[in-house]
């Protein structure tokens, strides 16, 4: 879904970015950047960002969000090694608004955690095990949306 130009120039990771906006940079290079979450779950919660403005991770090509996992991997070896209270790392990306996306800017979420740290997700009335056959079909669902984006059957 094309984005008009004012959503660009009000996304607050490309003011970042363009260095409008203030930010404690710990990585750039020329694709990506990660830098200190302003509001973070627990000290070193890093954001890991596209240079290029992608609301959503659709919006990304596949080099690109597979660059994004690469430096969070670095990144997770640095923060483990920095001295940093981390008893354990979560990767974290919401991707549209139902499931937590507050800023249209792709952005995976890199925090330490450690036991009594307060963070935890929980889940729904509807989290329990599922029976093969409806897990099978929504299976089939997903490889057939897959084929018909990708025009090709993919492995399974």
């Amino acid at each position: 879904m094309p984005e008009s130009a004012s959503a660009k120039s009000d996304c607050i990771i490309c003011k970042i970015l363009d260095g409008t906006e203030p930010a404690s940079f710990v990585y750039r290079d020329d694709q990506c950047a990660a830098f200190m979450d302003i509001q973070p779950v627990n000290e070193g919660h890093l954001l890991v960002v596209p240079k290029d403005h992608a609301p959503f991770m659709e919006d990304l090509d596949a080099e690109s969000a597979a660059h994004l996992m690469r430096v969070a991997h670095k990144l997770t070896g640095a923060v483990r090694a920095s001295g940093i209270r981390c008893e354990g790392i979560n990767l974290f990306l919401a991707d549209g608004e139902a499931a937590g996306q507050e800023v249209f800017h792709v952005h995976l979420h890199l925090f330490p955690r450690y036991e009594g740290d307060g963070f935890g997700l929980r889940f729904g009335p509807h989290y329990k095990k599922r029976p093969r056959v409806e897990l099978d079909e929504t299976a089939r669902q997903i490889r057939e949306a897959l084929n018909e984006k990708s025009g090709a059957k993919g492995p399974v």
